[in-house]
């Protein structure tokens, strides 16, 4: 059976043959309005020179923001509110003294420390737990006599460190582990505080070294306490300075690359101190390394290429606990997300986790989105680098540099174009180019920021390890790398629960003796993680 035509409405016919001519008539207009401006056209065509004066091979130019003014001169994706570029001149080259009169430091500008003040009293209201250990600790002085130089990165959260250490009786000196993550601003409040700090967002790789060797060679002042992330501040004490070396009390390092170092060390005998190994605590593992990138991985992304996650393929190298904040992240937008995993216990996890688990070679040319947390190097090659499809993003979300072939892309046949902060595309002759994050390093503390309050746990996690070393009898710890103790990992854990209102049940005496556990803790054997 037909269907009627339908009937319109009264009146509504005719408003709509109105609407068509007056939009008939605009569009008229329009056109004459063009067709009498060619000067108009003709400068629009110079305009268009000024995107085309780099061009590929074909000739083909995006007219994309990465020649945008504003989004390279852009703040919003950079994990300090002041830029790397705001001054050509080298911190290196500036006298500079803070207002005590002291010169003891070399940052980017000491005139932003009453900012960077600001910062570091934002991110002590969500480290409540770092805190009461300072206030707990303050009168006991447990770190008093002790000189630590440290190699982290500098931001607000590690200020807060910075300045616990400091209030439990320490002399610090420090440097950054990153040449992008230091926040301008923090650095510049340390340094008016009377805390020798070498450092500023932008080093080159000279800088780099040279801030860390200022930390370590001083006259009068000599180290006997190491905090490390990713094992260069002790390499290069091992390896430039070795009697000092040998008088170093003990070694606290964050990372995985850091860790894999002093193990390297200690199978060798050459590791002449005792050293905590941080990163593989459990509060090191469960919460920094999970959570903390869990929402930083999203936040690095968002702030350096606006994209969207929605249906997107990504490769995420590496499924330990980084790989796995990672995936949940990315899950959680709708990306169809893929893994690369040479272990084969981390293999079934993504399995049983719904992830589909592959080798890199398997989906190169397809993937949008390329991940590395393993740790390790050469995990993107430079073969993978040009099986890559067209705008395909890299980043990393080890420690190091390495995960990323990123040398043998600086060749003469391919073209680099910096189009935002820590954002720079590689063009290949064809055209095709590939969008490289913070050329390899770190994405989340280069690119973005990280949660204060996991911070505050690992920061807490470090300063109870130190405390534990420095303070140790002689012969309770070899020259040897040691896990912390699982009731230093309880105690850690504790102090954050106030901030949830979370209120733990206690073992009766009897469930305590059927567990074989003290009611008090540790709950956990020193091997769980």
């Amino acid at each position: 059976m037909s269907m009627p035509d339908a009937m319109p409405l009264p009146g509504v016919g005719e408003e709509l043959k109105q609407a068509k001519e007056i939009e008939d008539a605009e569009k008229y207009s329009f056109m004459a309005t063009v067709t009498k401006a060619p000067k108009k056209q003709i400068q629009f065509a110079d305009d268009m020179q000024e995107f085309t004066k780099f061009p590929t091979k074909t000739g083909r130019r995006s007219l994309s923001r990465s020649i945008s003014q504003s989004s390279t001169d852009s703040y919003s994706s950079a994990a300090s509110y002041t830029d790397s570029s705001d001054d050509e001149v080298s911190p290196r080259e500036k006298q500079q003294t803070n207002s005590k009169g002291s010169s003891n430091f070399c940052v980017k500008n000491i005139k932003q420390a009453e900012f960077g003040r600001r910062e570091i009293e934002i991110a002590e209201q969500d480290m409540s737990a770092l805190i009461s250990l300072r206030k707990r600790a303050q009168g006991e002085k447990p770190l008093a006599g002790a000189k630590i130089v440290g190699c982290t990165h500098i931001t607000a959260q590690t200020a807060v460190l910075i300045e616990t250490l400091c209030a439990l009786g320490a002399q610090c000196r420090w440097s950054a582990c990153n040449i992008y993550s230091t926040q301008n601003e923090v650095a510049a409040a340390l340094a008016e505080a009377g805390v020798a700090v070498f450092a500023w967002k932008g080093e080159s790789e000279d800088d780099f070294w040279w801030c860390i060797d200022r930390c370590v060679n001083m006259d009068g002042w000599q180290a006997n306490m190491i905090l490390d992330d990713g094992g260069d501040l002790t390499h290069w004490v091992y390896k430039k300075y070795p009697n000092v070396f040998k008088k170093i009390r003990g070694i606290v390092e964050e990372s995985v690359t850091g860790v894999h170092r002093l193990y390297q060390l200690s199978k060798a005998g050459k590791l002449c101190v005792p050293a905590m190994n941080v990163n593989d605590s459990v509060t090191k593992q469960k919460f920094d390394n999970l959570y903390c990138c869990r929402e930083s991985i999203l936040d690095g992304l968002k702030r350096t290429t606006d994209v969207m996650f929605g249906g997107k393929q990504v490769v995420v190298c590496g499924y330990g606990e980084v790989g796995k904040g990672c995936c949940a992240a990315l899950k959680a937008l709708g990306a169809i997300v893929y893994i690369t995993e040479i272990d084969p216990i981390c293999a079934l996890q993504a399995c049983m986790d719904g992830f589909r688990v592959v080798k890199l070679n398997e989906v190169i040319r397809q993937v949008d989105v390329v991940i590395t947390c393993t740790g390790n190097k050469n995990v993107v090659t430079r073969e993978h680098l040009d099986r890559m499809k067209n705008s395909c993003i890299v980043c990393n979300m080890g420690h190091s540099n390495t995960e990323i072939d990123v040398t043998s892309l600086r060749t003469p046949e391919l073209t680099w174009e910096r189009v935002r902060s820590q954002v720079d595309h590689v063009i290949w002759p064809d055209g095709k180019r590939v969008v490289l994050l913070a050329e390899g390093r770190l994405l989340n503390l280069s690119c973005s920021t990280v949660p204060t309050f996991v911070l505050s746990i690992t920061a807490t996690t470090q300063a109870l390890a130190l405390i534990e070393l420095y303070n140790a009898p002689e012969g309770r710890y070899k020259q040897d790398v040691y896990l912390l103790p699982k009731k230093m990992d309880e105690y850690v854990a504790s102090l954050h629960l106030p901030s949830f209102d979370a209120h733990l049940t206690e073992l009766s005496d009897d469930q305590a003796k059927y567990l074989g556990l003290n009611k008090n803790g540790p709950f956990k054997p020193n091997y769980y993680r």
